[in-house]
């Protein structure tokens, strides 16, 4: 049975240690969240909780206070006495971030451990041992079948952003690193959706686990306004877009788009037009999304135009608001979305463009979830182009104050009162906004970085695998012998791929299960993983799950991906029509096959 929420509760009221409270102050909370409260009692009790609560809402500190308390602070100890699986890297580090900072006072050692950073540092902070792991299901598994990693002394487990994670094709690693567990373990999920997947497998690794749904109470996030604006037929999208901006002028927003290509157009379309905004999409690598999230957070960047599956594990702190350009599909995606902005206590917007696809989606949000929309309507053309004049003069006079233009003024007023002097000021203006966009283009081409970064990035990768495989094999005894015969395998391991991708790339095994093959021009060398091939052809056909794709066959410069027929024809067709604004476009086509 779901649970009540109780009223609102202060920590300072809570059963909690000095050394905890010391830690809830210096993250600055006074008051516990419903699901905070809701959590505590029962975790501390020892049970295994499913709980359902949707982003935002302050989970990580739900299951931190009893995380917290439950560690036995031993420097000595070198195993770590609790595990935390997150989806993603971004999601991984500020939970292991905000762990640190609720732990500091007591000493309790926090250890982030995720995939695209290198092994050896990692190794030998796991030799120096920690308290609390944290980390991606992927490099978690990995030290744990390379021996680096032992969990027979962690009795408690949490599972966040449980959903994302059955998405992302991790359900399986989730599963098998539960497994090295010990079988008395405390299990904590949390989850913004429970889908009936989760909930057979979880109860598999559960005792007896106890609900606590209180998504419901919380589908409006308190603190998020929620704003509609009808689409004008009359204009181009982008420009509605932009001129919803120019009226609501948001301090910085996340745009959602439904697509890729989406993403890097409307990105253009605002440089163009003297916004500073970039894309972040599934494709992009790891450290490139990081320089992205590093101008997002310091201010630099103004509007983050991404898709659902890139911005997962994005945390904004003062994020002003967040823009639907398009309703998604699912009504769960919305609330996804939507909870990046209004965080714990926090003010937020969430404005979204509705048109007539979005009207099911717009309509579900209201009927079903209790989201009150409040419709607002664009201004006449004229009152916008005021509102545009006035800040292009703002961010020019700023400009302005840094120059020395005093020999130019009495030009400027006797060009202002002749007949080109219109004329002449729209040829400045689009001057100086070209050259905003060729400063600002340059960063997402800088970000994607060249063919010869990308192979230097697998050759760094290949000699941080190398280093670190020996720095393992020397803590055994044979160190010497054990390198040589690593050194030995990985050569031949090197000869065998290369030979695979010398292969026509067109040919392929046949696929299994009534699945089509499909060819991806992507690969290893382009910084790509199995998890981004996966969320490219997704995001190409603009159809399907995770459950329709089958193997993937990541090669150097390539990869075969086995989908059902009706995914591949549309992400094949998707590509063949979608314009990609890359050195190197993408080609999805289905394979030729062999035997």
């Amino acid at each position: 049975m779901p649970s009540t929420p109780p009223q609102k509760v202060r920590f300072a009221d809570m059963p909690l240690s000095p050394e905890v409270q010391a830690g809830i102050r210096a993250l600055g909370y006074e008051l516990a969240t419903p699901v905070q409260s809701s959590v505590f009692e029962h975790a501390m009790a020892g049970k295994d909780l499913m709980v359902q609560s949707k982003t935002g809402t302050g989970k990580t500190t739900a299951f931190g206070l009893p995380l917290i308390e439950c560690i036995e602070v031993d420097d000595q100890r070198t195993d770590p006495q609790a595990l935390v699986l997150c989806p993603t890297r971004e999601l991984a580090m500020q939970v292991a971030e905000e762990l640190a900072e609720l732990g500091d006072p007591k000493g309790v050692r926090i250890l982030p451990i995720y995939g695209g950073a290198p092994m050896g540092p990692q190794l030998k902070s796991l030799k120096a041992g920690c308290d609390v792991i944290v980390g991606t299901p992927g490099r978690i598994l990995d030290h744990i079948r390379r021996r680096t990693l032992r969990l027979v002394h962690a009795h408690m487990a949490v599972l966040d952003e449980a959903d994302e994670m059955l998405s992302m094709g991790f359900w399986e690693d989730v599963t098998a690193i539960l497994s090295h567990l010990p079988a008395e373990k405390q299990t904590l999920l949390f989850s913004a959706t429970l889908p009936d997947q989760i909930r057979r497998t979880a109860l598999s690794q559960m005792r007896e686990p106890m609900n606590i749904d209180i998504s419901r109470d919380e589908l409006t996030v308190e603190g998020i306004l929620n704003v509609s604006y009808e689409v004008d037929d009359r204009l181009p999208k982008p420009r509605n877009l932009m001129y919803i901006l120019e009226v609501e002028k948001p301090e910085n927003a996340i745009i959602f788009v439904n697509t890729r290509d989406d993403a890097a157009m409307l990105s253009a379309f605002f440089r163009r037009q003297g916004f500073h905004a970039l894309a972040l999409t599934g494709e992009l690598a790891q450290r490139d999304r990081e320089k992205v999230m590093r101008r997002m957070k310091t201010g630099e960047l103004q509007y983050l135009v991404a898709t659902d599956i890139a911005a997962r594990g994005i945390d904004i702190s003062d994020l002003s608001h967040v823009v639907n350009y398009a309703l998604p599909d699912f009504t769960e995606v919305y609330l996804h979305r939507v909870g990046r902005t209004g965080r714990i206590g926090k003010k937020g917007v969430a404005i979204s463009l509705v048109s007539g696809r979005d009207e099911v989606t717009y309509t579900q949000l209201q009927r079903q979830f209790g989201v009150k929309f409040e419709k607002r309507t664009l201004p006449e053309i004229g009152e916008i182009q005021k509102m545009q004049a006035q800040r292009v003069a703002a961010e020019l006079a700023k400009l302005a104050r840094d120059t020395e233009i005093t020999s130019f003024l009495a030009l400027a007023e006797e060009l202002k009162t002749t007949e080109q002097g219109t004329e002449v000021i729209a040829f400045l203006l689009k001057r100086h906004f070209s050259q905003l966009e060729d400063e600002r283009a340059k960063e997402p081409v800088e970000l994607r970085g060249s063919k010869e970064d990308s192979r230097r990035g697998s050759r760094r990768e290949e000699a941080e695998e190398e280093s670190y495989a020996d720095a393992v094999a020397s803590l055994d005894e044979g160190g010497d012998d054990e390198r040589g015969k690593r050194k030995k395998r990985k050569k031949k391991k090197d000869k065998d791929r290369e030979r695979r991708d010398d292969a026509p790339a067109e040919e392929a095994p046949p696929p299994v299960d009534g699945r089509v093959r499909l060819f991806v021009s992507r690969g290893s060398n382009d910084d790509y993983s199995e998890e981004m091939i996966r969320a490219l052809v997704l995001e190409s056909a603009g159809q399907g799950t995770e459950d329709d794709l089958g193997r993937i066959q990541l090669r150097r410069t390539h990869a075969f991906v086995e989908v059902t027929t009706e995914v591949a024809h549309a992400a094949a067709e998707a590509a063949k029509k979608g314009v990609e604004r890359e050195e190197k476009p993408v080609t999805i086509e289905l394979a030729r096959t062999r035997g």
